[in-house]
C-alpha cells in the first residue's frame, strides 16, 4: 500500500493512520457497540494493533465490559475504536471515521440476534447471529 489510510474524530483534535488495509470489516448490531456509538449498528474495520498509530490527540478509554476497552475523542465524543483482551492484536477502528469510508464497505453483518427490528440489514452480505467468528448463515 502507498499511501497511509487515515481517519479521525468530528472535531479533529484525535486522528490516527493505519500503515496497511483491513483484515475485515463489519457491521456489528450488538448492544454494546449501538449504545456506544448512539447507532443502530457500527460498521468497523479491523486492523492489526501494530499498523494503527494515533498521530494526534489521545482517545479517552472506556472500560465498557469485562475485557473490553472502547476509545473515544474526550472533546467531541465520537467513537473511535473498540479492543478486546480476546483478541489483543486486534484494533477495530469506527469504519465512519475513516477519512475515505467509501473505500471499505462492510463485509458482512454480525450480532444480528441483537439487531434491532427497524435497523437496515444488508441482504447481500453474509450474516452472522453471533460474531464475526462464527459461521454465516447458509
Amino acid at each position: 500500500m502507498d499511501e497511509a489510510i487515515e481517519g479521525g474524530c468530528l472535531c479533529g483534535r484525535t486522528r490516527y493512520r493505519a500503515t496497511r488495509p483491513p483484515s475485515a470489516t463489519t457491521n456489528c448490531h450488538c448492544r454494546s457497540c449501538r449504545m456506544a456509538a448512539g447507532a443502530a449498528a457500527v460498521p468497523w474495520a479491523l486492523f492489526a494493533r501494530e499498523d494503527v498509530t494515533f498521530s494526534a490527540g489521545e482517545r479517552v478509554i472506556y472500560h465498557s465490559s469485562p475485557g473490553v476497552q472502547r476509545g473515544f475523542c474526550g472533546r467531541c465524543g465520537t467513537s473511535l475504536t473498540y479492543e478486546s483482551d480476546h483478541d489483543p492484536d486486534v484494533i477495530e477502528v469506527n469504519l465512519v471515521t475513516l477519512d475515505h469510508a467509501e473505500d471499505f464497505p462492510p463485509e458482512r453483518e454480525s450480532w444480528l440476534d441483537d439487531a434491532l427490528p427497524w435497523g437496515v440489514v444488508d441482504p447481500d452480505l453474509p450474516h452472522h447471529h453471533g460474531s464475526r467468528k462464527e459461521p454465516p448463515d447458509a
